[in-house]
């Protein structure tokens, strides 16, 4: 086995990122967690056919649920598939430690539990990636905008010092 393949194989292929989250939300905490789905949205997720902007993750009732992702239908035009509805709310599969530490977390003032990306682990499971989140002030956008302005002109500067 080359070294190549044994890259590819550790990949993680995204399907959809939620670019919006780390723009607008200080993510202080991350958690994975397993997607109960219907066998064609997998299919449409493979297809990365899925839309994570405007979608949260709740506790409700000692479980997580992933409300407002949509997963567009697969072959809807085609009678053999299980029409659903994109938009339904999804079961996130969690340990019950887990669900417990965010329960607790999202209590708190201030918390959300986001949604980031949505992506294929090395086995081929559907995974999703959640955050516990604090949403950033104004002032704090502006400072992260400047700051990546700054070192992006520094990289630009230093790159003709640089031995090629």
């Amino acid at each position: 086995m080359t070294a190549k393949s044994h890259q590819d194989k550790n990949k993680q292929t995204a399907v959809t990122v939620n670019k919006k989250a780390y723009a607008t939300f200080e993510l202080v905490e991350r958690f994975e967690a397993g997607l109960a789905l219907l066998g064609s949205e997998v299919k449409s997720l493979r297809a990365a056919q899925a839309d994570l902007t405007g979608s949260y993750a709740r506790v409700d009732g000692g479980q997580c649920w992933l409300v407002g992702a949509k997963i567009t239908q697969y072959g809807a035009s085609s009678g053999g598939v299980t029409l659903y509805e994109p938009a339904r709310k999804r079961k996130l599969l969690l340990h019950k430690s887990e669900i417990h530490r965010m329960k607790t977390k999202l209590e708190q003032r201030g918390f959300t539990l986001v949604p980031l990306r949505i992506y294929f682990n090395d086995k081929g499971l559907a995974k999703i990636e959640l955050a516990l989140a604090r949403g950033k002030r104004q002032y704090d956008k502006r400072r992260t905008i400047t700051e990546q302005q700054q070192k992006r002109d520094t990289d630009r500067d230093m790159k003709k010092y640089r031995k090629r």
